[in-house]
């Protein structure tokens, strides 16, 4: 399969663009031909990468997500039809990727297509998660409601994801700002004693003979050590874009000591508050733990809920092979299995996503509080020793003068 870039015109006369997974030019042609639209242009986009390429994203946030839900909730709920209900928001919202994306499921709707189906047709801009809430609402016929869950979905998930973010703010500065402080000390302050040290007859001590050294090879080398950085960076990331390497990453995310628990209170908040949202709106617990399993953004837990999903089709209870689990914790474990005794896991797991909500955000201050004092005393350190590499040698010539 390869993946094309179109653009056409549909009987209105609006351009449209978009992209389409297709195993040849001529089936993506079949498509526009089907939907009656005329073609501008078809290309096929080839799969870049180079130091130079730029990967733009087009998911659209969560943030997005929870407006374009809320909003379609309200006007659907009010009496407004589908159709409408997209024209409006079409206008109403500025993000550009989500208003061309309406603009196609409202043309996509008006010649015979499914909500669902027409989003489906972008699930490189719309999430799975959404795309098969819809197709539920609309086949219970109860599509102002999975608007109303999604739209309470997604804004507890931009909620967390901004306290994620925030979080990092100050560490990222704070790191930002001691390599500064390196790279001036380094690279101008070091300098300018080189010539009277270089003047003395004394024997240097090693601290200040090695940032000495440091100082010159990066003043006369900064273009290679400047390419080197380019290089690492372009290898790593390239390396985590693979499927080994992102099972690695996520594998190290939840080893590493300050991380590990932040990184499996997320996992276990989007299980909950996922597989919640899913039975409530009547998605079989096997589908909805498939669903689940790319939502929780961690392979080795995505592997975990499928193996999950494969023993209960065997017959196996949600809660005992949750409790086998090493990622999930023992008390998710007995939640479940009490909500399945009592018929109400949908119940049970929508109250635990709460608890591990707030268990989440202390996870999250519990590693700022880390975090923080552990990079100012790095950073103090790694400063206080260049200064003491030169101050020491200063004091020495002092004295014998």
């Amino acid at each position: 399969m390869a993946t094309y870039r179109y653009k056409v015109v549909n009987e209105k006369g609006e351009k449209l663009e978009g992209i389409y997974e297709a195993s040849s030019r001529d089936e993506v042609m079949q498509m526009i031909s089907t939907n009656n639209y005329y073609p501008i242009k078809i290309e096929e986009q080839k799969s870049k990468n180079n130091l130079f390429t730029i990967r733009v994203e087009k998911k659209i946030g969560m943030k997005d997500l929870a407006i374009f839900c809320r909003q379609f909730y309200t006007m659907f709920n009010a009496g407004l039809s589908i159709n409408n209900c997209l024209k409006v928001l079409e206008h109403q919202i500025n993000h550009k990727v989500l208003k061309k994306a309406l603009a196609d499921i409202e043309d996509r709707v008006k010649k015979g297509q499914t909500m669902a189906e027409a989003m489906g047709s972008l699930d490189d801009i719309f999430p799975q998660l959404l795309i098969n809430m819809i197709a539920s609402g609309e086949e219970s016929g109860n599509l102002d409601i999975v608007m109303l869950r999604m739209a309470n979905y997604y804004e507890k998930e931009s909620k967390n994801e901004s306290k994620i973010k925030n979080a990092m703010i100050y560490p990222i500065v704070l790191s930002v700002v001691a390599l500064l402080i390196m790279i001036i000390l380094i690279t101008f302050v070091v300098p300018t004693f080189v010539s009277l040290f270089d003047s003395s007859e004394m024997e240097l001590p090693s601290l200040t003979k090695f940032i000495l050294g440091t100082s010159r090879f990066i003043g006369s080398y900064w273009y290679l050590i400047l390419l080197l950085i380019v290089a690492a960076v372009w290898s790593i990331s390239t390396y985590l874009g693979t499927p080994k390497g992102k099972v690695n990453m996520d594998n190290l995310k939840l080893k590493l000591p300050i991380v590990k628990g932040l990184n499996q209170k997320i996992i276990v908040s989007r299980f909950t508050s996922t597989l919640s949202t899913l039975l409530a709106s009547g998605i079989s617990i096997i589908q909805s733990l498939e669903i689940v399993s790319v939502i929780v953004g961690n392979k080795i837990a995505e592997s975990d809920i499928l193996n999950i999903r494969e023993r209960m089709l065997r017959g196996e209870s949600l809660g005992t092979l949750i409790q086998q689990s090493s990622i999930f914790p023992m008390m998710l474990a007995s939640m479940v299995s009490i909500g399945e005794e009592s018929g109400k896991l949908e119940e049970i797991l929508s109250k635990t996503t709460d608890f591990y909500n707030n268990e989440l955000e202390n996870e999250i201050q519990k590693a700022i509080t880390l975090i923080e004092p552990l990079l100012i005393v790095v950073m103090g350190l790694i400063i206080g020793i260049m200064v003491l590499a030169i101050v020491i040698p200063m004091v020495t010539m002092y004295n014998i003068v």
